[in-house]
């Protein structure tokens, strides 16, 4: 029987400097652009994990040369195996990147950027430039041009904002009629606190607005109500 022996393919010098340095080029393009925006993760986070996306990448498929690949004897070259654990590994990477401060959640947009740099850098070091460069063309534009259209008057007004409001009713009262108000704007409630003091009894909804932003019309409906004695947006 014929044994089949898998080859592994030969990566010049040359070639293993460009491609690293193609991932380091397009991905600090990137890292640039967080820099200049003052983002936890900047130039150098960025250049880093594409790099290393793009070796990791490189030593999957061309660093077993040394070794003898024989299908037969049940040893099988898997170039993808190494490679496939960046996709999982840069999660926690950018875990690091997202903090929670009180209703806002801030480094979402870091974090994404950390894992698709490693996608380019993974692109660059499989010696596959034009999907990198594209790559990082629509990242570019995402971060550029398209982040003015967040600030559009129509997009602002289509958008849900959460935010915190304070309520206090007198003292004893329920709030079954306030969570009626919320209920009846299609107020999207998260957290719900109560506190029962001297001057009545407090309560605090943290809730996500309905589209068109009518915060005021909301602040409107519950102030009328007689068992409320003050209402206010919090901090």
């Amino acid at each position: 029987m014929q044994q089949t022996q898998q080859l592994i393919p030969e990566l010049e010098l040359w070639e293993l400097a460009l491609r690293l340095g193609v991932a380091a080029a397009l991905t600090g393009a990137i890292g640039l652009e967080r820099e200049l925006r003052e983002r936890a993760a900047g130039l150098r986070t960025h250049m880093l994990v594409g790099v290393g996306a793009a070796l990791f990448t490189i030593v999957s498929a061309y660093g077993w040369s040394d070794f003898v690949f024989n299908r037969d004897q049940g040893t099988i070259l898997d170039p993808t195996r190494i490679a496939a654990q960046i996709v999982t590994g840069i999660g926690f990477l950018g875990a690091g990147a997202i903090i929670r401060q009180g209703l806002s959640v801030r480094g979402l947009t870091t974090a994404a950027g950390l894992w698709v740099v490693a996608a380019i850098g993974m692109a660059a070091g499989a010696g596959y430039y034009t999907a990198a460069l594209i790559g990082t063309g629509i990242v570019l534009v995402g971060l550029g041009p398209i982040r003015w259209l967040e600030g559009a008057p129509l997009i602002r007004d289509l958008r849900r904002e959460g935010r915190a409001l304070e309520i206090l009713l007198h003292p004893g009262e329920s709030i079954g009629g306030v969570l009626d108000v919320l209920h009846d704007r299609t107020v999207r409630i998260s957290r719900v606190e109560i506190s029962d003091l001297d001057e009545g009894r407090q309560v605090r909804v943290e809730i996500d607005l309905p589209l068109g932003g009518a915060g005021s019309e909301l602040v409107e409906d519950l102030a009328r109500r007689e068992d409320v004695t003050a209402v206010r947006w919090g901090a």
